[in-house]
């Protein structure tokens, strides 16, 4: 090298370093590629982050981020240089918690993937995340992110993936989102958007899958969702979409799963969908879908899952389905289905879940009404569950079912079956549950029915098995809840059942056991129900019975148990309900009775229990009915009572040996409602707390020895002078009882000072009444008639007719100032007077009671007045105006001149005119009006006291539905939780253990008053459940009422559908019920020219009805409600099983019930991280909306 060339060199060397130092400035300049850049902004985001999580343990600053845990680096040429960049970041189930707003994405202008999902994100997504141009790969999903969805996503026009949920997203999905042509996925699930989907959707023709689900969207499907044809899974389920199934969506011919269930949708199903032939499943259910299944829905020969339930479906159940062999899951449950099980179901050799019950399953040909169980079905070999119940299959029990190894949950209840159980099913090694309860099944159980050991749910209540209990039951340990109630069962009990670590339900009531109660049974510690009543046990009660620590129900009643109580049962501290009634029982009641602090029921009734009642006894202060009667207690009740202050529905101590005088703490009992002191030895006079006594509703106090004066309440003010008599020498204004007479010495005193006092009273009160008439008058006609109905204490007046304005004085002036002598009625909280006004019209007019309770009855007086003044319907009586003031609070109403039906029922003329016809179409007037106050008024109206004396009759025996004063509207944001309520002997059963009232409670009284009209009285002797045999047997003709002329053969038929319709409403679980617009549509339908004829002339008591459906597991409740007896919501378990493997791709279960990859659909399976169409089934919708008011 020449010494020329040598500065040239060095000046090279020099320049090197230069250019590279503005080659970096350059690059930072233009694009930040500098990784030192990218480098200082991550560190910078971790800094701001709450704890950082380890896997960002290797985040340092004298390392390079391209080693950091969750950062990937690539090279990207730049120029000349090929400078390392970060372009992923991937940290799902990291545990970071902080915001993406600290993360400086304008530093990171390479990155193509970012991944943080499943972690605690919060904070809103930042507008800045547009900057991120080369991003291809976005999940969000399962953080805490708020606010609206960044329009400025719709920049990110290299996305691929975008997902979003399970996080807090609110607003509306951005049209923008329309710009993201190449994206393949888009998950925006279980969030909290709303409004449409947008049109703009329709853009993304490369979208494979599209999750919209379990937000709150509206309106309808666009019909540019036709364009998505490379969609493989459509999921849109949850949310309010409504309108049509649109036909477009028959273009998505890559579609396989297509789930739009839970919303709204109407109409037919779209026949285009059925050319979907690679679509595997389709869910539609808890949708308004209409019409029947289409035919083609065959061709999807690929489908797996088809799930229509809980829509409005009807027609038959086409043979076509038995083309798609591939079928996993066919559910059709309660739709309004109506034809017989089709024979091609026997075709799906892959079923695993059958599900059809809530139906209306016949089968129509010749018109027989005897649709029966296909025996094809056993040849589904790989079915688990097959749900069938709540339809009116008839028939037997193919055999063939005994044939289906892998069944594990087989429910049939409440059909019309009939014949025996095949001993087939002994061989379902794997059966977990078998509900065969409310049917007519017979004969023997198989005695190896829990030959796998896995049996946990056995129900066959209601049924007419008889025989031994299954020999198989006492080994079997894996049982949880068992009810063979209301059967012909024999056996001796101690030596058939043997010790069940899980079990927690056991009812065996009403069968033929015998034996004594074992030891044993006391090693069940799981059990919280125990009914074996109505059945032959002997021996005494054991006291190992006192380790059922968590025992709630407690029912041993109607036995032949003798010996004392065991004071060891008293330690039951969650007993809620104890019934040992009709037994031989002997001794004291223990004084640890104490110690059940939680009882709530309480029946020793009908024993041979003697001894003073012990004051312990009023520890128990959750009581709400009390039954010692029929027992040889002796002493007072001083002591007990006062403490008993929550005593409801009745406190019954008759036939005792009881004495001493009435304590005053009688008084306390304010919300008592049934008192019976009867057959006893009570002296003395009626205490006068008496009067305080203002729930009371029928009372008792004959054969004792009280004298002097019945005291004046408005309970007594209609009292029969049976309830007092034969007594010593009590007196008082009732029809039977003698007068009060003062001595003569007395009288003369009085004639004395009322000489000179009377005169002087009598102008002072005429001055007062005077006063308050005229001040009436000037404050009532300050205000017009039209003015509403209104809460606030000040005074009000509105008394119209159709002749005008009805004047004030005319209403005092036509009842002599509401003189006694018009009274002809006495309402929940008033007396009723009969009123002619100067037109001529007559009125009734309810008059609040002035008393000391002036606070209840003022807020059922302003009820009243509130909703007579919102309805309008020609079967309840109309209120023609009202007048609240101070002195004067009266509500006036039409006249009905007939009086109630209760009264109707009780005159032996009046019953006979009553005929058959006329009580049918009373029965059809009430069940309209109900139907009215619960579906067509907004918010619905709850009467809370339909009985006979609050159904009025008019000369040509119309009915009106009266007496509002208990009424409640129930509102969707308010609580339905009320104080009890209503006539004992018609409320419902749930009002017992519960204070939600729902208009169920409505549907009950019903139904017992059905029966009233039916059987011309109270429907008490029926509803006790302790018939006999010999009383089952009874036609029914021979209950029903003799006194009007026997029914025509029309009219018998129609009597058959009201007492079947009556039993229904008196089902014990509220669920149960039918509303009463199904009630009534039931009772106007004519019947159908080719229905089966009713010989109603045969029908017995355990044919027709009661054995069938309703024995024992309903009507017992209705005649004593202290009997502690709970619906029986385990033989209505609505849940059925699904096999989970088919929706979630983890395999993982719930183990609700023990069972390994078994759970219950009504609850929704567990999500996943890479689960993207986790399954949520069935759950309940409530739906509100309608016009303000009713519409008449």
């Amino acid at each position: 090298m020449t010494s020329s060339s040598t500065p040239l060199l060095y000046l090279c060397l020099l320049l090197v370093p230069c250019l590279l130092l503005l080659e970096e400035a350059h690059a930072a300049h233009h694009g930040g590629i500098s990784l030192r850049s990218q480098h200082m902004a991550l560190l910078h985001w971790k800094a701001t982050l709450a704890n950082p999580p380890l896997q960002m343990s290797s985040w340092e600053e004298n390392t390079s981020p391209c080693n950091w845990t969750g950062i990937m680096c690539t090279a990207v040429r730049h120029g000349r240089r090929m400078p390392w960049v970060v372009t992923n970041i991937s940290l799902p189930d990291a545990g970071i918690h902080g915001q993406l707003g600290e993360l400086n994405f304008s530093a990171l202008p390479f990155l193509a993937y970012l991944d943080l999902h499943n972690n605690n994100l919060h904070g809103k997504i930042p507008a800045n995340i547009s900057s991120l141009s080369s991003l291809s790969f976005l999940d969000l999903r399962f953080n805490h992110l708020k606010g609206k969805i960044p329009v400025e996503l719709g920049g990110l026009q290299s996305l691929t993936r975008l997902g979003l949920s399970f996080n807090r997203l609110t607003g509306h999905i951005p049209a923008s989102l329309g710009n993201l042509t190449i994206l393949t996925d888009l998950l925006i699930h279980q969030t909290m958007v709303s409004g449409p989907i947008p049109e703009e959707i329709g853009r993304l023709v490369n979208l494979q899958t599209l999750q919209l689900s379990n937000s709150t969207l509206r309106g309808l499907i666009p019909k540019v969702i036709g364009n998505l044809t490379q969609l493989n899974a459509l999921a849109l389920f949850g949310n309010q979409l409504s309108g049509p199934i649109p036909q477009e969506l028959g273009r998505l011919v890559r579609l396989q799963i297509l789930q739009l269930n839970s919303n709204a949708f109407s109409g037919p199903i779209a026949i285009s969908i059925t050319n979907l032939t690679k679509m595997n499943t389709l869910f539609l259910y808890i949708n308004q879908i209409t019409g029947s299944i289409p035919l083609e829905l065959g061709n999807p020969m690929n489908l797996q899952n088809l799930d229509l339930s809980d829509n409005q479906i009807s027609g038959s159940i086409p043979l076509c389905l038995g083309n798609i062999t591939k079928l996993v899951l066919l559910s059709l449950f309660e739709n309004q289905i109506t034809s017989s099980i089709p024979q091609a179901i026997g075709n799906l050799n892959m079923l695993n879940q059958l599900v059809l019950y809530s139906n209306q399953i016949t089968d129509l040909s010749d018109n027989q009404m005897t649709g029966t169980i296909p025996r094809e079905i056993g040849n589904l070999m790989n079915l688990e569950y097959l749900g069938l119940y709540q339809n009116q299959i008839s028939g037997s029990i193919p055999k063939t079912l005994g044939k289906l190894q892998s069944m594990q949950e087989l429910e049939i209840y409440d059909n019309n079956l009939s014949g025996s159980l095949p001993q087939e099913f002994g061989d379902l090694i794997n059966l977990v549950g078998l509900g065969l309860s409310n049917n007519s099944l017979s004969g023997h159980l198989p005695a190896n029915i829990c030959s796998g050991a896995r049996l946990q749910y056995l129900f066959v209540s209601n049924n007419m098995f008889n025989g031994p209990i299954p020999s198989s039951l006492k080994t079997c340990t894996s049982l949880v809840k068992i009810t063979l109630e209301g059967n012909q069962l024999t056996g001796d009990i101690s030596q058939n059942f043997g010790m069940y670590p899980q079990l927690t339900i056991m009812r065996l009531t009403s069968n033929r056991l015998s034996g004594h109660i074992s030891p044993n049974l006391g090693a069940s510690t799981q059990l919280t129900v125990l009914h074996l009543a109505q059945n032959m046990i002997t021996g005494s009660i054991p006291p190992t019975l006192s380790k059922l620590s968590n025992l709630v129900e407690l029912r041993l009643d109607f036995n032949h148990l003798n010996g004392e109580i065991p004071p060891e049962i008293c330690t039951l501290e969650n007993l809620y309900s104890l019934n040992l009634s009709s037994n031989l029982l002997s001794g004291s009641l223990p004084t640890q009775i104490k110690k059940l602090s939680n009882l709530g029921y309480l029946d020793i009734s009908g024993n041979k229990l003697s001894g003073l009642i012990p004051a312990e006894l009023g520890a128990c202060v959750k009581l709400q009915s009390l039954k010692i009667n029929g027992n040889n207690f002796s002493g007072s009740l001083t002591g007990v009572i006062g403490n008993l202050a929550g005593l409801q529905i009745m406190l019954d101590v008759s036939n005792n040996n009881l004495s001493g005088s009435l304590p005053q703490q009688l008084g306390k009992l304010e919300m008592l409602e049934l008192l019976n002191l009867s057959h006893n030895q009570f002296s003395g006079s009626i205490p006068s707390s008496f009067a305080s006594m203002v729930s009371l509703s029928t009372l008792d106090m004959s054969y004792n020895e009280l004298e002097g004066p019945v005291p004046t309440t408005r309970l007594l003010q209609n009292a029969l002078a049976s309830w007092f008599l034969p007594n010593k020498g009590l007196c008082g204004n009732i029809s039977g009882l003698p007068h009060c007479y003062s001595t003569p010495a007395a009288n003369h005193h009085k004639r004395k000072i009322l000489g000179w006092i009377f005169p002087t009273v009598l102008v002072v009160a005429l001055g007062i009444v005077v006063a308050f008439v005229v001040m009436i008058l000037l404050s009532c006609n300050k205000r017009k008639p039209q003015e509403g109905v209104t809460t606030e204490a000040r005074d009000l007046f509105s008394v119209w007719n159709f002749d005008g304005r009805l004047a004030f004085e005319d209403i005092i002036r036509a009842t002599e100032d509401f003189n006694d002598k018009y009274i002809i009625g006495t309402g929940g909280y008033g007396k009723v007077y009969k009123a002619q006004l100067q037109d001529g019209q007559l009125v009734a007019v309810k008059r609040l009671h002035q008393t000391e309770q002036g606070l209840d009855d003022e807020r059922r007086f302003r009820s009243e007045m509130e909703i007579l003044s919102q309805i309008r319907q020609r079967s309840i009586v109309k209120m023609n105006g009202f007048c609240s003031h101070p002195v004067y609070k009266f509500i006036v109403y039409d006249y009905i001149q007939q009086g109630s039906l209760h009264d109707t029922l009780k005159n032996e003329e009046l019953a006979k005119e009553l005929d058959w016809q006329k009580r049918i179409v009373v029965a059809n007037t009430v069940a309209q009006a109900i139907s009215y106050l619960h579906h067509d008024c907004s918010p619905p109206i709850i009467h809370r006291d339909i009985t006979s004396n609050n159904i009025l009759l008019d000369t040509s025996f119309k009915a009106f539905v009266s007496d509002f004063g208990m009424a409640k509207t129930i509102k969707p944001d308010s609580s339905n939780w009320s104080a009890l309520a209503g006539t004992y002997g018609y409320v419902a059963p749930e009002l017992s253990y519960t204070s939600v009232v729902t208009e169920k409670c409505d549907v009950y009284s019903f139904g017992v008053v059905v029966l009233e009209l039916v059987m011309g009285k109270h429907p008490r002797d029926l509803l006790d459940g302790s018939l006999t045999s010999g009383e089952e047997a009874m036609l029914v003709k021979d209950i029903i009422d003799q006194r009007p002329t026997a029914p025509t053969t029309t009219e018998e038929n129609s009597l058959a559908l009201l007492i079947r319709l009556a039993f229904s409403c008196l089902e014990s679980s509220p669920h149960t019920r039918p509303t009463m617009r199904e009630a009534y549509q039931t009772l106007i339908q004519r019947p159908s020219s080719s229905s089966c004829p009713v010989h109603f002339s045969a029908l017995t008591l355990q044919q027709g009805f009661i054995s069938s459906k309703n024995k024992n597991q309903s009507m017992q409740h209705v005649h004593n409600m202290a009997g502690g007896h709970f619906p029986d919501y385990d033989d209505k378990k609505s849940a059925y099983f699904k096999h989970i493997q088919n929706y979630n791709p983890n395999g993982h279960s719930s183990d609700l019930f023990g069972i390994p990859m078994v759970k219950l659909v009504d609850r929704p399976d567990s999500y996943r991280a890479n689960n993207l169409f986790p399954e949520y089934k069935k759950g309940y919708m409530f739906k509100y909306g309608g016009p303000s008011g009713c519409v008449g």
